[in-house]
């Protein structure tokens, strides 16, 4: 199951949604209900404590799903933990998160956090982040295919775990050959394919890979 999450990071970070909305169910988080509402897209839940929104606000957030969790806003998770924890439940293996870079710097690092957690649980689930700039993914160890996207041409490797093992880049313009990366290494950042497909594979670790534009 396909499961998008919108949540309420600003809106100039938010892509494009239509090419997003096909064959998914969608979830929003806070402000990003209303954000769904305002791109007249269904969802199935609604998650936050809805502690910035306004009393006219709420009445519209009631009208727009049958199913809302609301939340104090002192807890110990997020309210974007708490809606990837609940599309994981209903059967998600592929979750995409919406609206959640951008303005404060915690709210986009925690975030970011629920890439690694999946990554170091050993599940296969596919967590990524999508903005209008950014696609933000992590991988384990293993060797994986990249295709070409002329739309997000630049491909960045952060290892995001004490030392990367083995990195082999191929197809790219500037290749690796089984290299090893410390977590401090900004090595592979702002690299290219030169091929429609390229693959990159590396023995242990795990890595956060970033395809960006300008």
């Amino acid at each position: 199951m396909i499961v998008h999450i919108m949540a309420g990071g600003p809106k100039t970070f938010i892509p494009s949604i239509e090419r997003y909305t096909n064959d998914a169910v969608w979830i929003g988080v806070d402000r990003g209900v209303l954000y769904l509402m305002e791109y007249s897209i269904p969802m199935e839940a609604a998650f936050g404590d809805f502690d910035s929104v306004t009393d006219e606000e709420w009445e519209k957030i009631e009208d727009s799903t049958n199913l809302i969790k609301r939340f104090k806003p002192e807890k110990d998770e997020t309210d974007m933990e708490l809606a990837v924890d609940w599309a994981i439940a209903q059967g998600a293996t592929n979750i995409k998160l919406f609206g959640a870079t951008g303005g404060r710097m915690d709210h986009s690092m925690a975030n970011l956090q629920l890439l690694l957690r999946e990554a170091l649980n050993g599940h296969d689930i596919t967590i990524e982040i999508i903005d209008n700039q950014n696609e933000i993914k992590v991988v384990r160890a293993g060797s994986y295919t990249i295709k070409e996207n002329k739309e997000f041409p630049y491909v960045s490797f952060f290892p995001y775990s004490t030392n990367i093992v083995g990195l082999t880049l191929e197809g790219f313009k500037y290749p690796l050959v089984r290299r090893n990366l410390p977590r401090s290494s900004t090595l592979c950042i702002s690299n290219e394919l030169i091929r429609e497909t390229g693959t990159f594979s590396f023995d242990d670790g795990i890595i956060m890979v970033i395809r960006s534009r300008d």
